[in-house]
Order: C-alpha cells, then sequence, then structure tokens
C-alpha cells in the first residue's frame, strides 16, 4: 500500500473535505476533478483530482495510469454507494430512534396509568371496606341472636309439651265446669281480702323512680278513693308561691308530660301536705292555718276551716323547712290532719278529720317534737314518722290512734336523691308516695295482717 501510494504520489492528490467543512480546497492548475463523494448534506467527503489527459498522454506510464485513475472511480463510485447506504442505514437508525422514544413514552405512560388504576382501584377497595365495616357488630349481633332465637326455640318447645300436658288433663272437664270453678275460686279470694284487716307497718321497700321534673319540693298524688279504672295523678311543684295543679289521665301520660288539664286555685298553698280524697284536693292555705277543700268537678272551694292553736308558716314545720306546718293525711280509716302547737309544746298533733265539713272530730297528743321529724304518714289509723329527711333516715317512732301508745321503731327506707320533703301514703296502691329532690318515687310497704274467722265478733 506504501507502495502504491509512493507510485501515486507525483501525479494524483485525494483530498477529504468532510473533516474541514469551513475550508474550500480547489484543484491545482493543471489538475482535474475526476470523482467526488457527497454527504447527504450536500458536503463533500472525498475528491479525487488528476493531472489533464494531454499532461501524460506521451508518458510511458500513461497506460498505467489511466488504470489507476479507473481503479480510483471504481473506489470513488464503491465510496458513494457505501455513503447512500450509510445514509439510509442512518435514516433507519433514526427512525427505530424515534419510534424507540415513542415506545418509553407509551411505557412511561403505561407505568403511570397503571399506577393511577391500581391507586383508583385500592381506594375503590378502602371505601368498600369502609362500607362494611359497620357489618362487623352487626354479624357479631347476629350471632347472639340466632343464639337467643335458639335459646326461644327450646323454651316454646317445652312451653308447647306443657301446654299439650295442660290440654290433655283439661279435656277430662267440661268447660262449664272449669268456669265455674274459676268463679268460685275467684268469689273465695275476695271473701279472705275483704276479711284482711289493717295491719301494722312491717317493711318499706323500694324506691321506684317514675320521674323527675320540678323543683327540690312539691307534691304528687292519686286518689284513694277513686275506682280501679280511674288512674289520674295530680302534681304540685314547689312549696309556697303557687295555685297551678296538673292533671294527668294516667300514670303513663304523667312520666310522658302529657297534661289532661291544668287547674288555678283560688288560694296559694303552704308546704306538701296536700291530699286528694274522693274527687277533691284539701291543702293548707297560705300564710294560715286553714284547711282549704278544692272541688276538681266543679272547681270551686266547698269548705274551709281553722285548725285551733295550729303552728302555720314555718312555726312549726318538718326539719326540711318549706312551711310545713299542716300535713292532711288520707288512710284506710279516713281522713287526718298532722299538727303542733304550743298547747303540746310543739309536739306533733294528730286529728281525725270529717271530709265533707273538714271538722276535728278527735285529737291525741304525742310526745315527738314536730321540728324533729324529717316526715309522716298514716296507715290504719297508726302515724309513722321518719326521724329525719336526709340520707340514713328510718321510721323511728310510731303512734296509734286505736291504743292512744306509742313505740319506737326501726323500719330502714332508702333516701336515694337524699332529701325527702313528701312522703304520703296511699290506701288503694299500699304504696307510699314520695318527692324525693326533685324525683317522683314510689315505695312499697310489707303489712303484717291479721285474718278474721268466723268466729270473731
Amino acid at each position: 500500500m506504501r507502495a502504491l501510494f509512493s507510485v501515486l504520489y507525483p501525479v494524483i492528490s485525494i483530498t477529504v473535505f468532510g473533516l474541514y467543512p469551513s475550508m474550500t480546497i480547489g484543484p491545482k492548475e493543471g489538475w482535474q476533478v475526476y470523482s467526488s463523494a457527497q454527504d447527504a448534506d450536500g458536503r463533500c467527503i472525498c475528491t479525487v483530482v488528476a493531472p489533464e489527459q494531454n499532461l501524460c498522454s506521451r508518458d510511458a506510464k500513461g497506460r498505467q495510469l489511466r488504470q489507476l485513475l479507473e481503479k480510483v472511480q471504481n473506489m470513488s463510485q464503491s465510496i458513494e454507494v457505501l455513503n447512500l447506504r450509510t445514509q439510509r442505514d442512518f435514516q433507519y437508525v433514526m427512525k427505530m430512534e424515534n419510534q424507540m422514544k415513542g415506545l418509553r413514552t407509551k411505557f412511561r405512560q403505561v407505568e403511570d396509568d397503571r399506577k393511577t388504576i391500581m391507586a383508583k382501584n385500592f381506594q375503590e377497595l378502602k371505601e368498600k371496606m369502609d362500607e362494611l365495616q359497620p357489618l362487623i357488630p352487626v354479624l357479631e349481633q347476629y350471632k347472639t341472636d340466632a343464639q337467643l332465637i335458639s335459646s326461644f326455640k327450646e323454651e316454646i318447645r317445652n312451653l308447647s309439651m306443657v301446654l299439650t300436658a295442660i290440654q290433655e288433663e283439661m279435656g277430662a272437664y267440661d268447660y262449664d265446669e272449669l268456669y265455674q270453678r274459676v268463679l268460685r275460686l275467684d268469689s273465695r279470694l275476695r271473701n279472705c281480702m275483704g276479711k284482711l284487716t289493717c295491719g301494722k307497718l312491717m317493711k318499706i321497700t323500694g324506691p321506684v323512680t317514675i320521674k323527675t321534673s320540678g323543683t327540690r319540693f312539691g307534691a304528687w298524688m292519686t286518689d284513694p278513693q277513686a275506682s280501679q279504672r280511674n288512674n289520674r295523678v295530680w302534681y304540685m311543684d314547689s312549696y309556697t308561691n303557687s295555685k297551678i295543679v296538673r292533671e294527668y289521665k294516667t300514670m303513663e301520660e304523667f312520666v310522658a308530660n302529657v297534661v289532661s288539664r291544668t287547674y288555678n286555685l283560688p288560694f296559694k298553698w303552704e308546704g306538701t301536705g296536700h291530699v286528694v280524697y274522693n274527687g277533691s284536693l284539701y291543702y293548707n292555705k297560705y300564710q294560715s292555718n286553714i284547711i282549704v277543700k278544692y272541688s276538681f268537678e266543679t272547681g270551686r272551694v266547698l269548705a274551709q276551716r281553722a285548725l285551733e292553736y295550729a303552728g302555720f308558716h314555718n312555726t312549726y314545720p318538718y326539719s326540711w323547712g318549706g312551711y310545713s306546718d299542716i300535713d292532711v293525711m288520707a288512710d284506710e280509716l279516713g281522713m287526718w290532719v298532722v299538727y303542733a302547737t304550743n298547747q303540746n309544746a310543739g309536739n306533733i298533733v294528730i286529728a281525725q278529720m270529717d271530709p265533707d265539713t273538714l271538722e276535728v272530730q278527735k285529737t291525741w297528743n304525742t310526745e315527738y317534737s314536730k321540728r324533729n321529724a324529717g316526715e309522716s304518714f298514716m296507715i290504719c289509723g297508726t302515724l309513722y314518722i321518719t326521724n329525719s329527711h336526709l340520707t340514713g333516715a328510718k321510721v323511728y317512732y310510731s303512734y296509734s290512734t286505736k291504743t292512744s301508745s306509742y313505740e319506737y321503731t326501726d323500719i330502714p327506707f332508702h333516701n336515694q336523691y337524699f332529701h325527702m320533703s313528701m312522703l304520703d301514703y296511699n290506701a288503694r296502691e299500699r304504696a307510699l308516695y314520695a318527692w324525693n329532690n326533685g324525683h317522683q318515687v314510689l315505695f312499697n310497704v310489707t303489712l303484717f295482717h291479721v285474718i278474721k274467722t268466723e268466729d270473731d265478733s
């Protein structure tokens, strides 16, 4: 190769322009351009120049030179073909590169879409889980309910067996005969109840809270003389400076606070020692020792009467105060009023009163201080007195009007709300009505009864 270039050097020159595009190299004088190759942009890659043919036509080496020129032309053509192929390949590569870039963009888009779709699907799953979360306690409850239903089914099967046995036993009797037996049994029970005499207080249980309403002090009651179908409730809030009485048709409506009627009394009351008896309200007139009888039916005062020597307006109240000097009561034996006088040294006086005329028929003087008593109530002609209106109170003292004697007792009861401002016995219900610090409550009582026999007169 070196020898070849040594031979060609004097007569041929190959100039490469592509490396220096800013340079313009022309052939020397007397030289002729035989061939050149250019790139796609028209830039010259190589140029072959040689002396003009007439300069060498007579040269002995002219033949060889022509042969070399032909080879150079062939090489130039080959280079041009190669350049074209290279340009074509370059364009193909550029096209492939653009396609690759497009694919990368699509892959990135797919990846982003995949993340978005996954995030969206995850969010949908989370929302679905959030919707299903509240069902868990429901399912737990369903398990409990299923067990309860299973237990109910078992009880029903047992009850069915018992009923079947009863039905088989009843099959031996005629229905009319059974009906007559029931009537005879009912008659015997009523006769037995009729022979129950007044009993002695043995126990107080409860309380049962019926309602929470009103102020700290007040009174509520039912009529012990009313029929079993008449269950009206009367409600008198506060211990003074009021004339409003609210009436409820039933205990249920009282609890629901459904007032059926409101009465505006002609006089204000004092204390909480009121009572409803045979359709009328009996109460202590404000700032006086007068008892007032007010008819709910007519809305009028039917009678008024002063209690002789009775203290009033916080002269001899119960231990909690509240102008509770005069306390009207009712029991199985009729109407009563409890108060205190100077003549009895402030001790409690019991008076039996005519419910129509309010005339005092008989009195009993006790030796129990009115101011030391928490509350009191009458059962079967016996006055029971509590030693306090606060927590720890108990029935401490009783006085029998039948024997005109007293005794100390120890009957506890639960002062649930710590302050008792009203305690009254209802003979029909055999229960104590109480106002316990803004709560209306009931106590059950247990009495010791003596049953009369045919030999008793």
